[in-house]
C-alpha cells in the first residue's frame, strides 16, 4: 500500500513535468511588465532563440559541473563560506544597480509600517483599510515595522536582510540535499553553486515583501523535519515546528508544507516509530497557529483592535473566484474580485462570500467544459514555466515609464536613481530580454533533469525525495484553485533545484560509464579534511 501511494505520488508529478516540458516546445509564457503591463502571456514558442541557449546553457552546466568537482579536494568549511560570500556579493551588486523602489503592496506594508512606528496608526484594520481586508499581511507589516525601529528610513538595510535570509536558503538546499545523500561520498558542490547563482533569486531581494523570508522560513523548517526522520530527536522536530510556523505566518501557504511533511512522517513510521510519530504530530499541530494567535491577543490586549482581525476581512473565495477566468487564467482580475467585497458587500465577510460562490457558480456553469479545460491548462502552464518568478517587475524594476514613454510611477514604480545600467535595462531593450530569456530556459531545463531523476527513482523505486514531491504537488494543487502568479511559487525553487541536480548528476554519471565520453571524467585529488 506504502509502495503503491509512493508510485502514485512520482507517477502525478511525471506526469506534470512531461506536460511542462512537452507544452515549452510550442508555447512560451512570458511576463513583461515593462512592456506589457501586468498581463500574463502565452506565446509561440521561438526556437531561434531557445535552442541556441538550450545548447549554450547545457554545455556550460557540464563546465560548471565539472569545476565543482575539482573542489571536492577542499573542505566545507572553506567552501561553503566562499561561496556564500561570492553570492552575498553578487546580490549586494545588484540592489545597488538596480534601487528598485516599493509599489504596489510592497509599498503599502512599507507605508503601513511606518505610520504605525511613528504615529500609531493602527486605523488600517478599520472597514476600508489594507489591513481590515488582509489582515494576514500585517505579519510582514510588524517585520518591516521592526527593522524600520532599528535602521530608520533606510530600504538598503531591508534589502540587506532580504540577502541574508536568502543566503540561509542556499545552505538550507544544500543541506537537504545531504540528507537526501547520506550515502553519497562525494561533497556535491555543484547543488550549492547553482543555488548560489540561481537568477530569480538574486534578483527577489529587490522585493521588499514577504516572498524571500517566507521561503526561508518554511524551507529550513522542511530541512529539521526531514533531519527528524533520519535522526528523530525531538529538538529538531521542534525547531522544524517553530520554522514552519514563523514562515506561515509570514507567507500563508505554509500548511501545504506542513501536509507534506505529516504525511511523509506517517511514510516512515517504521524508522521513526508510533510514540514520535504521535509527538511529531502533535508538537507540529500546537505550534502552526501560534504566531497568527498571539498577534490577534497583543492586538486586542492593547487596545489596537477591538475584536479579532479576521472577522470581516476577505474570505478565501475572493481569491479563488479570481483563479476562475477565461480570458487571464486566473490571474489578476483588475479589481473586479475587490469590487465584490468592497462596495457590493460594503466590506462583509460573509455577504461577500455568499457572493463570490454565486460567482464561482455563474462562471462554471457559464464556461463550456471545453473553455474550462483550455482555462485551467493555460492557468498551469503560465504559473510554472514561466520560469522568472515574475523577475523582470519585482528584481530589475523599472524607472516608472511605460511602452509608450509616460510616466506612471505610482503603478509601475520607479529607481531611487537611475545609472548607465538602469538605461541599459530600460523597457525592451535586449538586456532586459536576455536575462529573462536565461532565467526562462534554465527553468525549462531543470524540468527535463528533474523529470529524468523522477523517472529513474520510479523505474528503480526509490523514493527518498516523496517529502519534495509532495509539497511540489501540493503548490500545484492549490493554484490550479487559486489567483496565481509565478511568483507565488517561489517557495518551491528550492525543491526544483535539488531534484533538478539530481536529474543532471544522473545523466553525468551514466554518460561517464558510456563509450566515447571518458573526457568528461575529473581526476579527484585528495580531500583535505573530512566533511
Amino acid at each position: 500500500m506504502q509502495t503503491w501511494f509512493q508510485k502514485m505520488l512520482y507517477g502525478l508529478l511525471i506526469f506534470f513535468t512531461a506536460l511542462f516540458i512537452v507544452s515549452c516546445f510550442f508555447i512560451r509564457a512570458e511576463y513583461i511588465y515593462a512592456v506589457y503591463a501586468d498581463n500574463p502571456l502565452l506565446e509561440q514558442q521561438q526556437w531561434l532563440v531557445f535552442l541556441p541557449l538550450i545548447i549554450v546553457l547545457v554545455v556550460l552546466a557540464v563546465v560548471l559541473y565539472r569545476l565543482c568537482l575539482k573542489l571536492e579536494a577542499y573542505r566545507p568549511r572553506t567552501i561553503i563560506p566562499l561561496v556564500l560570500l561570492g553570492s552575498f556579493i553578487i546580490q549586494l551588486a545588484i540592489i545597488f544597480i538596480f534601487p528598485r523602489q516599493p509599489t504596489d503592496d510592497s509599498q503599502t506594508v512599507v507605508g503601513l509600517a511606518l505610520s504605525m512606528l511613528y504615529k500609531g496608526d493602527y486605523s488600517s484594520f478599520q472597514p476600508g483599510g489594507y489591513l481590515h481586508m488582509f489582515p494576514f499581511n500585517y505579519s510582514i507589516v510588524l517585520y518591516l515595522e521592526a527593522l524600520l525601529a532599528i535602521f530608520p528610513d533606510n530600504y538598503i538595510v531591508i534589502k540587506l536582510f532580504n540577502i541574508l535570509f536568502m543566503l540561509l536558503t542556499t545552505c538550507m538546499i544544500y543541506l537537504i540535499y545531504k540528507q537526501l545523500n547520506p550515502q553519497r561520498p562525494r561533497r556535491d558542490y555543484g547543488v550549492l553553486v547553482f543555488a548560489a547563482t540561481f537568477i530569480p533569486a538574486l534578483f527577489m531581494n529587490n522585493l521588499i515583501y514577504n516572498d524571500v523570508v517566507g521561503t526561508s522560513l518554511l524551507i529550513s523548517g522542511f530541512y529539521f523535519a526531514l533531519r527528524f526522520m533520519r535522526e528523530p530527536k525531538v529538538k529538531h522536530i521542534v525547531l522544524a515546528a517553530i520554522l514552519l510556523a514563523l514562515g506561515n505566518y509570514l507567507r500563508g501557504i505554509g500548511v501545504i508544507f506542513l501536509i507534506a511533511i505529516v504525511i511523509t512522517l506517517l511514510l516512515r513510521l517504521r524508522s521513526i516509530g508510533w510514540k514520535k510519530l504521535i509527538l511529531s504530530i502533535v508538537i507540529l499541530g500546537a505550534l502552526f497557529n501560534v504566531p497568527s494567535w498571539a498577534q490577534n491577543a497583543w492586538l486586542q490586549s492593547s487596545g489596537k483592535v477591538s475584536g479579532s482581525v479576521t472577522a470581516n476581512s476577505a474570505p478565501v473565495y475572493m481569491w479563488l473566484n479570481m483563479g476562475i477566468n477565461l480570458q487571464r487564467f486566473g490571474f489578476w482580475d483588475n479589481m473586479e474580485s475587490y469590487i465584490i467585497y468592497q462596495r457590493e458587500a460594503d466590506y462583509n465577510k460573509a455577504e461577500s462570500a455568499e457572493l463570490y460562490k454565486q460567482s464561482i457558480e455563474q462562471k462554471l456553469s457559464d464556461a463550456t467544459p471545453k473553455q474550462l479545460a483550455e482555462m485551467y491548462y493555460k492557468k498551469l502552464i503560465w504559473t510554472w514555466t514561466e520560469g522568472t518568478y515574475q523577475l523582470e517587475r519585482y528584481g530589475i524594476g523599472t524607472d516608472g515609464t511605460n511602452a509608450d514613454g509616460l510616466r506612471m510611477r505610482g503603478i509601475m514604480g520607479s529607481y531611487s536613481y537611475t545609472n548607465p545600467i538602469t538605461e541599459l535595462f530600460a523597457g525592451n531593450s535586449p538586456y532586459r530580454l536576455g536575462v529573462l530569456w536565461i532565467a526562462y530556459t534554465i527553468s525549462f531545463l531543470m524540468y527535463v533533469f528533474m523529470l529524468i531523476r523522477l523517472i529513474g527513482s520510479f523505474r528503480a523505486k526509490r523514493y527518498e525525495e516523496v517529502s519534495l514531491v509532495l509539497v511540489i504537488l501540493g503548490f500545484i494543487g492549490f493554484y490550479l484553485l487559486w489567483e496565481i502568479k509565478s511568483r507565488y511559487v517561489f517557495p518551491v525553487y528550492p525543491l526544483l533545484i535539488i531534484l533538478s541536480y539530481m536529474g543532471f548528476r544522473d545523466v553525468y554519471e551514466w554518460l561517464l560509464h558510456r563509450k566515447g565520453w571518458s573526457f568528461l571524467a575529473v581526476t579527484q585529488p585528495t580531500k583535505r579534511g573530512e566533511q
